[in-house]
């Protein structure tokens, strides 16, 4: 079946290249993954232009007005340096993108929970394939583990196993990107030979610290999403049986 659902709303879409749906989430914890990291939470609400415009934002501010380079020495109890080190010039255009991306995560959070139940009580028709010339998506049943452990292993392999793929390459592009620029290769070389001192020493720290926030949203989007995508196979094959099949209720002549 490939054509356009009647329901006024959609449970989800499918596309070539990836899978949106609508599912509850907890607002305080896409707003968590925003604060992390602006865009994080706009991603997992599959809203890639924002997502993509707030995360290339974030690169290119922070790097301006070195605020991971503040962070790490007010962590250190360096403050002084902390001061020094941060461009307030660049710093004030940072406040107001940062807290849009907050509110604007939780808000579209909420207003999305709202559409769910809606189309869960209208029982909204799912589409279970699509094809085309470049690809082809379907809903099947796939292991959380086994996403974790990719996106563990290599960030984004994760999200290609779901077969997000838009998620998927603009996550492992970017992440080779900051660990390139973090010079995180060279320092994991290091270590492995029992260089610490040298892998501590070249180390781009402003680069580096932004990692952690990236990492564990790589883990968490691809374990939530294989959950959240097997839940909508077994919508989308109950509701198929519950259509084309005789109603359990149906009392058989004796």
């Amino acid at each position: 079946m490939n054509q356009i659902p009647s329901s006024r709303r959609q449970r989800a879409h499918i596309s070539q290249f990836t899978t949106g749906q609508l599912h509850l989430k907890n607002p305080f914890v896409v707003a968590f993954f925003s604060f992390s990291y602006p865009g994080f939470g706009h991603l997992l609400l599959h809203r890639y232009a924002v997502a993509l415009i707030l995360i290339v934002w974030e690169a290119f501010i922070n790097s301006m007005a070195k605020i991971n380079l503040g962070i790490l020495y007010s962590l250190l109890g360096e403050f002084d340096k902390a001061i020094e080190v941060l461009d307030e010039r660049w710093l004030m255009f940072y406040l107001g993108i940062y807290m849009f991306g907050i509110w604007d995560s939780y808000r579209s959070t909420v207003d999305g929970n709202k559409q769910y139940i809606l189309a869960e009580r209208e029982d909204a028709q799912i589409l279970n394939m699509k094809m085309g010339n470049w690809d082809m998506n379907f809903l099947d049943k796939r292991k959380p583990w086994v996403a974790l452990l990719w996106s563990a292993v290599i960030p984004g392999i994760g999200h290609l196993y779901l077969h997000k793929v838009i998620t998927g390459f603009f996550i492992f592009g970017y992440t080779i990107t900051i660990m390139y620029f973090g010079h995180v290769p060279q320092a994991i070389h290091y270590s492995m030979i029992g260089q610490f001192e040298q892998a501590k020493h070249v180390l781009n720290m402003q680069w580096t610290l932004f990692i952690p926030s990236i990492y564990f949203f790589i883990l968490y989007d691809a374990y939530t999403s294989a959950v959240e995508y097997n839940k909508l196979f077994e919508k989308e094959m109950s509701k198929y049986l519950r259509t084309n099949y005789q109603s359990s209720k149906f009392r058989f002549p004796i």
